[in-house]
């Protein structure tokens, strides 16, 4: 599989775009002539620079406005395309991408077009250039694949081929099977892109909205297995026009941009086995079993104040590493670690980001395969040292500042508490804690596609729509991630007033706000908790009498839940209940819920009522902390 991306998909200069793909593993670039003209490189130096890093030229785009001109508007589009002709023998590149046509004066007709194209393609014949013919959605004439298609077949020529871009497919909402119908030799090029579902005009949609395969809502895949079921084997380029990768860092815009296609071909070769795609293999996707533990780093002085907090939450203390400084905490199917190391990687992450959570467990079908899978993925393995008899965890850099640790139940990863731990209390009575129901991860806005990519190409999962999340200071926006039995909420913040936009500056980026518990009595779970001295977030009154009339609770129930602070929500499928810890310095906190019925939700209109009662409990802003 050759790899491309066009440099119109990342931000920064040309020279740091060049450094950037490189980096992640692509094979070549498309180059945007935008990004050409802006550079003080000439044509000579710029391929010169695309080779010095081990990349090719795949396209040179866009040429505008060709085809169906009457005179003297298609003189001077020929002579253009000379000259353009010149330019790609400077940069030595052979293919260019020619869109349909969206000038006013632009004529119908397919055999107009063709004839023009024809003639073209005497002239790059003769300076051993290949012309690429896309059909734009919104084109003045010409706005579907199947037309671009007709007019490539009828101009009949060796040195005119067809370019497929899956957004103009899919966009316009035309069935990609139709490509299946194309000879592979005259598709000369594939241009992939995803986009989340939105009612707008096409070409602002597509010039704003853009994102990476498997990112979005378009069924790329099913695109993409048409395309290659032609016998194409040329590259497949990735061509991103989106607001937030450019104001993003050119290398990790990148990297996620060669994870994408790989994840992609691999949903393809795995859905067509048949289907010769050339790519190494590296194992399927799993499902994730279930959260085995959760680490905190932090230190000896700091870690009082957390295990304060689970203390109150019923946790107790059930054992201890047997080489390093880590705490195992316990309650129901729940295992908390606190490493207050003074050296190694939790105590750089500690002193990164104070007290958080630096690594989550997953146990997966098979660790090494996962491990294996993350690896092809473009993920960092994560390999601290370890003593002689501890057990070798594999581990890869999560989203944000954490690490995945992948376990399993078939080899010795299974016995991780009897071979790494001395655990002296294995099943404390706890409050009533049975499970992590989700964790909830805070990143900035512009972060939120790349965290959701991770998550969704690594595991089998799905993830929900984006809703907005109002704070008194600016929206948050969240999305949760399901893969089997680990869910993943996350919220992107835009404004560093709102509660998780604090939470990311005063933690310098740490990606956990807060863990979610389940239990399966709620109220008798928080009269345990009260009991110990758990710091509830406290919710006003007000809240209480909405969701009595709204849902038409029973008052009594409404005065249960009042009485410990507890919100409420419902739909057709079940009810959901839940409480909040209030914060530790910093911003974390926990939360408690119950589920009822097939409730698969996060109590979503509950969210502004509970930040609403953060904010009141926040120490005010500017006041130094103690």
């Amino acid at each position: 599989m050759k790899t491309s991306i066009a440099t119109v998909s990342i931000s920064g200069s040309f020279s740091e775009k060049l450094v950037a793909i490189q980096q992640a593993g692509f094979d070549g670039i498309e180059i945007f002539e935008q990004d050409f003209l802006a550079s003080d490189f000439s044509a000579r130096e710029v391929g010169r620079m695309v080779r010095d890093h081990g990349l090719e030229i795949t396209l040179f785009q866009p040429f505008r406005d060709f085809e169906g001109l009457p005179e003297p508007f298609r003189a001077r589009a020929f002579a253009r395309a000379q000259r353009k002709f010149d330019l790609m023998d400077e940069l030595g590149t052979d293919l260019v991408l020619f869109c349909s046509s969206c000038h006013p004066e632009a004529l119908g007709g397919i055999d107009r077009a063709a004839a023009d194209f024809h003639e073209l393609g005497e002239i790059a014949k003769d300076r051993g250039i290949r012309v690429g013919y896309e059909a734009l959605c919104w084109g003045r004439h010409i706005n579907d694949h199947r037309d671009a298609w007709e007019i490539v077949r009828r101009a009949d020529h060796p040195n005119i081929g067809l370019i497929l871009d899956s957004f103009h497919t899919l966009g316009r909402g035309v069935d990609p099977q139709t490509i299946r119908r194309i000879p592979g030799d005259k598709i000369f090029f594939v241009q992939l892109a995803d986009a989340p579902a939105i009612d707008m005009d096409l070409l602002y949609w597509s010039r704003h909205f853009r994102n990476m395969p498997g990112e979005g809502d378009l069924d790329v895949t099913a695109f993409t297995r048409a395309v290659m079921a032609t016998g194409y084997d040329g590259p497949l380029s990735l061509e991103i026009f989106n607001d937030q990768f450019r104001a993003g860092l050119p290398r990790l815009i990148a990297r996620d941009g060669h994870r994408s296609l790989v994840a992609l071909m691999d949903r393809v070769r795995r859905a067509e086995p048949a289907m010769k795609v050339n790519l190494p293999a590296f194992p399927a996707a799993d499902p994730v079993e279930k959260v085995e533990f959760v680490e905190f780093a932090t230190s000896q002085e700091d870690a009082s104040q957390l295990e304060t907090l689970l203390a109150s939450a019923g946790f107790e203390r059930a054992g201890r590493h047997l080489t390093k400084q880590v705490a195992l905490w316990r309650q129901g199917g729940v295992n908390l670690l606190v490493n207050s190391e003074a050296e190694g990687y939790a105590h750089s992450a500690w002193l990164s980001h104070g007290t958080h959570v630096s690594e989550v467990a997953l146990v997966v079908p098979d660790a090494a395969a996962t491990f294996q899978r993350a690896v092809a993925l473009g993920g960092e393995p994560h390999v601290p040292p370890r003593a002689p008899q501890e057990l070798d965890i594999p581990g890869v850099r999560g989203a944000g500042s954490n690490v995945l640790r992948l376990l399993d139940s078939q080899t010795p990863l299974a016995r991780i508490w009897d071979i790494d731990f001395a655990v002296d209390h294995p099943a404390p009575q706890g409050a009533g804690l049975v499970g992590t129901d989700h964790l909830a991860q805070t990143m900035a806005y512009e972060d939120m596609l790349s965290w959701s990519l991770f998550y969704t190409t690594l595991f089998t999962g799905q993830k929900t729509p984006v809703v907005d999340v109002v704070d008194p200071e600016g929206l948050v926006r969240s999305q949760a991630i399901r893969a089997g039995n680990l869910r993943i909420t996350l919220n992107g913040a835009e404004a560093r007033g709102t509660v998780a936009g604090q939470f990311l500056h005063d933690t310098f980026g740490s990606s956990v706000q807060h863990i979610a518990f389940t239990t399966e009595d709620i109220f008798a779970t928080a009269a345990e908790m009260a009991a110990r001295g758990f710091p509830f977030l406290r919710i006003g009154a007000n809240y209480y009498d909405d969701i009595e009339a709204r849902f038409g609770l029973d008052p009594r129930l409404t005065e249960r839940l009042r009485a410990h602070n507890i919100m409420y929500d419902e739909d057709a499928a079940g009810q959901f209940m839940q409480f909040y810890s209030t914060a530790l310095p910093g911003g974390f906190f926990l939360e408690i819920v119950q589920r009822a019925g097939g409730y698969d939700g996060y109590g979503a209109p509950n969210a502004p009522f509970r930040i609403a009662a953060q904010k009141r409990a926040m120490q005010p802003r500017g006041m130094p902390r103690s």
